[in-house]
């Protein structure tokens, strides 16, 4: 080494010491809870979350937050992820603010991509800003995107990142932030304010191949534990330990054009720009399976139906399939009816695979109007019966309160249609049944939103103050922001509750599920009714005395929000075999810390040779 270097090296040690001392994020990420004071405050949420891995809360943050994270990571900056959803849930004692307050960082983003959560976002961000007024605060996700003009208008929020693949505009904002080195009117997607006036920069950057992201970034997240050293930050949700779901993200945008989804084709093309699919290649799909079987043994979700991308894209990924050692169920979904020779495929190249379906009604006419599973009950029975041929462990079925053109009688018909399905099938106990509401939004962008009138559709909610006001009401029945022609709020309320009784009678008599869980969902229901009645009394009191009454009920309803319509492990595969492997996870972001301290000294020794370069040259 030149005798000359030393010197440099020693003033890059003393760069890098005080960047990390007096500055230690570029940036942070937050996931709020879907109500912000959730502690304290009682919310009969129902069964709005019950076929999700997440709780009332929804404590799961979107996995666009690894990806960023990790992309950013990958440019040298520092990017630490706190789920206050899940650290909230996991310790009654756990405080927002000192926790917070305590952190050091160029900005700070807050994930806004389902719109339940709306209310807790917002409290999160008054936080955040009451405890560093000088700090940026960004929002981003489908429903911020959505929303950008009103959440631009709230003085605590200062920048809004549109889209639905943010990373590279994310760099360019925080290296903004750090050298001034991009105008902000340059960067595309951003919503900003020009003093007090809100600039809407055109939503132009929509990338056709998510191939350059990790989605989701579980490399960074494994890594972050040990070089932020904190384990229980990003943690995903309560329980993953015990339960760590994962997935991989086949594809951005959709080929379908259903008329409730906030992700359809219409949806996806009106609110992100988004004209065609956004693909990641079967290549890199491999690579995350790999990746993923080191730590973990628990199903990998494939994350939407495959079969969007067209037959080589599904020939090719099963090829590659066929070629590793699989150690891992996959569990696809299925947006359409399937064909034997895709089942087949399947087999060859998978030893351990489930399929899940969202037929959301037994009526042929109402599934053709909607746009999912368009094709005959025979069909779907078909479907049904060639993958339970084609060595498929587990299916879960699930039907939806709240369509369009739907009834109450129509939503106690879909369980006469699982005992069709289940005869059909020869009684197989691989089928899973599951009967939830369209709860508790209607999506923004849908068509349904957009047009309500035209599908049937009376709106409650408009604004996002609308929806952040509807979600904290005491009852999930007042937290629905529709109602449709065919049925009143509590009719889709009542409509769910009875055809889940239904739903559990049927599973007890097929002996899907056991007595003791049959009797506990059968309990939580008749509870869940009693409350429903109570707060609609305790509702017309006058204000003190409503909240004096909803206190009381708090406590008492925290129960019966988990799992109120099914059994506790019904949408789980066999619980005991996924634990995560502390070893594997410990050895993995040793291993990735190592590599990230190597990447990042070489960036920043090349970043400052050249400062001193052009400092040379100036003097020069």
């Amino acid at each position: 080494m030149c005798n000359h270097t030393l010197p440099l090296l020693g003033r890059l040690i003393v760069y890098i010491l005080l960047e990390v001392i007096l500055l230690k994020y570029d940036l942070v990420l937050l996931h709020a809870p879907s109500v912000y004071d959730f502690r304290k405050n009682a919310l009969l949420a129902g069964p709005i979350s019950d076929v999700v891995p997440s709780s009332p809360v929804f404590e799961m943050y979107p996995i666009g937050l690894t990806s960023i994270a990790e992309y950013l990571e990958r440019q040298g900056l520092r990017v630490k992820i706190i789920n206050i959803a899940n650290r909230m849930l996991m310790d009654e004692n756990f405080d927002v603010e000192k926790k917070l307050k305590k952190i050091r960082t160029r900005a700070f983003g807050i994930d806004l991509h389902w719109l339940p959560h709306a209310h807790g976002s917002i409290e999160l961000a008054k936080i955040v800003k009451n405890l560093h007024p000088e700090t940026p605060l960004i929002f981003g996700g489908l429903s911020a995107t959505y929303y950008h003009k009103e959440l631009i208008e709230y003085p605590f929020i200062d920048f809004v990142m549109r889209g639905d693949s943010t990373e590279k505009l994310m760099l360019l904002l925080i290296n903004h932030l750090k050298n001034g080195t991009h105008h902000l009117g340059g960067i595309p997607n951003l919503t900003w304010k020009d003093g007090d006036t809100p600039v809407y920069n055109p939503l132009s950057h929509v990338p056709d191949s998510l191939d350059e992201f990790d989605i989701p970034g579980y490399r960074y997240t494994i890594k972050s534990v040990f070089k932020y050293k904190n384990f229980l930050d990003p943690l995903p949700y309560n329980g993953w330990l015990q339960y760590p779901n994962t997935a991989i993200l086949t594809a951005k945008g959709c080929t379908q054009g259903c008329l409730i989804c906030g992700g359809s084709k219409q949806s996806y093309k009106d609110n992100c720009n988004r004209k065609i699919l956004a693909k990641r290649s079967p290549a890199k799909l491999i690579e995350d399976i790999l990746f993923i079987q080191r730590f973990s043994r628990a199903p990998i979700f494939i994350l939407h139906d495959i079969r969007q991308a067209g037959k080589e894209y599904v020939d090719e990924f099963f090829e590659r399939l066929s070629k590793i050692n699989l150690k891992n169920e996959l569990v696809f979904e299925l947006f359409q009816y399937a064909n034997e020779e895709f089942f087949e495929k399947i087999e060859k190249a998978v030893p351990k695979y489930s399929i899940e379906l969202t037929l959301e009604t037994h009526d042929e006419k109402i599934r053709r109007y909607n746009g999912k599973f368009n094709c005959t009950n025979a069909k779907v029975i078909e479907t049904l019966q060639s993958a339970l041929k084609h060595s498929c462990k587990k299916i879960d079925i699930f039907f939806m309160v709240g369509i369009p053109h739907q009834d109450y009688q129509s939503v106690l018909d879909n369980v006469d249609f699982c005992e069709e399905i289940h005869n059909a099938c020869g009684g197989n106990k691989r089928l899973s049944y599951f009967v939830a509401p369209l709860a508790p939004f209607l999506d923004p962008a849908s068509p349904a939103f957009e047009n309500p009138e035209k599908y049937g559709y009376k709106k409650f909610c408009h604004t996002f103050e609308d929806h952040r006001k509807a979600i904290t009401q005491p009852s999930w029945k007042y937290m629905l922001s529709f109602e449709t022609d065919y049925m009143t709020r509590d009719e889709i309320v009542r409509s769910t509750y009875e055809s889940a009784r239904s739903l559990n009678a049927f599973k007890l008599k097929y002996n899907l599920i056991d007595k003791k869980t049959h009797d506990e969902v059968n309990e939580k229901i008749t509870r869940s009714l009693e409350y429903i009645e109570k707060i609609d009394e305790i509702i017309a009191l006058p204000e003190q005395e409503k909240n004096q009454q909803l206190a009381l009920l708090s406590k008492e309803m925290e129960e019966v929000n988990k799992y109120s319509i099914c059994g506790k492990h019904e949408l789980k595969w066999e619980v005991k075999k996924h634990y995560a492997d502390i070893f594997s996870l410990t050895a993995i972001g040793i291993e990735l810390l190592a590599e990230d301290i190597w990447i990042n000294a070489k960036q920043k020794w090349i970043a400052y040779n050249k400062r001193v370069g052009e400092a040379s040259k100036s003097r020069t």
